[in-house]
């Protein structure tokens, strides 16, 4: 059958229909439709758009693209997208809006730097030195008034964002503090707390992967293969997947390896051995494919994070006190604020994506 609907007809001729399988793409709107048509009883897979396409046969329109959907749907090896519930997506949301509140302040104090360049006026890297530059702006007296009162313009939206900012990240902290599979992964070195939710908000499913081999892989943090007539070619990695979360991942891993590098820290003999063989930004990946891999056996057995199993290194020196990791889990230990850009270890792996 082929029928065409619209939008406000899409529920009511699913209502009266037999129960039976119904296939979509993943893209927007799609866990809504989804959420919809499973309260009327139907059972509904989400494909990715990427494995919908090698199906298409010519053309792109509506119709072909349906075809290819039914055609993707029947594999028996096809992998589909978990359907999110309401709650999952609100959250998802709070992750997005701060992400996209932070790019805003950095497009921002960028405007700002230039133009205050253009009147000589500089400023040392970080956010720390905005507010004093914008102090700066003020008092000068060689500035047009016509500049003055744009930098001024400028200044309060800095104020709000930095207000907006701060707001969330407490909503952030305290779904972190009420989540027990988040507060288990944020005692993974190179994961923070902004690591450790979105990877607990984006695998509502963690038993979906065979193996954490498959969730790095999910993750586009494996090389990417191209082998044929029997010779192994590995290249870059694949950056499939989710990218804020395999960027996250990087992030951190990113800040153990410059404590490595550094001299600080407790790293374990793999790493180091690691660090000196190879690149850093290689070296980043690595880890940021074995945190991965971590993440999810943590997840699907219910452990905690095993300093000593990991780590051989702590055993001998001892590890992290009971007390402080015992804070960590319940998300009372004393944390910088999310946008802190200071060296230290706990304050470079609190947040990773700033």
């Amino acid at each position: 059958m082929r029928k065409k609907l619209r939008r406000k007809q899409v529920l009511e001729f699913f209502a009266k229909l037999e129960p039976t399988k119904i296939g979509m793409e993943a893209c927007g709107g799609a866990h809504y439709w989804a959420r919809e048509l499973r309260a009327l009883g139907h059972e509904v897979v989400l494909l990715p758009p990427q494995y919908v396409k090698p199906y298409v046969k010519r053309n792109k329109n509506d119709s072909a693209d349906a075809e290819a959907i039914c055609e993707a749907m029947s594999r028996p090896t096809m992998r589909f997208v978990l359907v999110k519930t309401a709650n999952q997506q609100a959250a998802l949301m709070l992750v997005g809006t701060r992400d996209a509140l932070v790019r805003r302040r950095t497009q921002l104090t960028n405007m700002i730097r230039g133009y205050a360049a253009e009147f000589g006026l500089t400023a040392a890297k970080g956010l720390a030195k905005i507010e004093p530059l914008l102090a700066r702006i003020e008092e000068d007296a060689n500035l047009p008034d016509l500049a003055k009162k744009l930098f001024a313009v400028h200044a309060k939206e800095y104020a709000r964002l930095q207000v907006e900012i701060e707001k969330l990240e407490v909503e952030l902290m305290a779904w972190h503090k009420h989540n027990e599979l988040s507060r288990r992964l944020v005692e993974i070195p190179g994961i923070g707390p902004i690591g450790a939710i979105l990877t607990v908000m984006k695998i509502p499913n963690p038993q979906a992967f065979r193996c954490g081999r498959d969730f790095s892989a999910w993750l586009g943090l494996t090389p990417k293969d191209h082998s044929t007539a029997g010779k192994t070619r590995l290249g870059v990695i694949t950056r499939a997947g989710d990218g804020a979360l395999r960027s996250v991942l990087v992030a951190g891993a990113t800040a153990v390896i410059n404590h490595v590098r550094h001299g600080k820290g407790r790293p374990s003999p793999w790493l180091l051995a690691l660090v000196r063989r190879k690149p850093p930004k290689l070296a980043a990946i690595a880890l940021a494919n074995k945190n991965a891999r971590v993440a999810w056996k943590l997840m699907v057995s219910g452990e905690r994070y095993n300093a000593v199993r990991y780590n051989p290194a702590c055993s001998q020196a001892g590890a992290v006190s009971e007390g402080r990791v015992a804070a960590l889990r319940d998300g009372s230990a004393p944390r910088p604020s999310l946008t802190s850009r200071s060296t230290s270890q706990g304050q470079a792996t609190a947040m990773t994506n700033a």
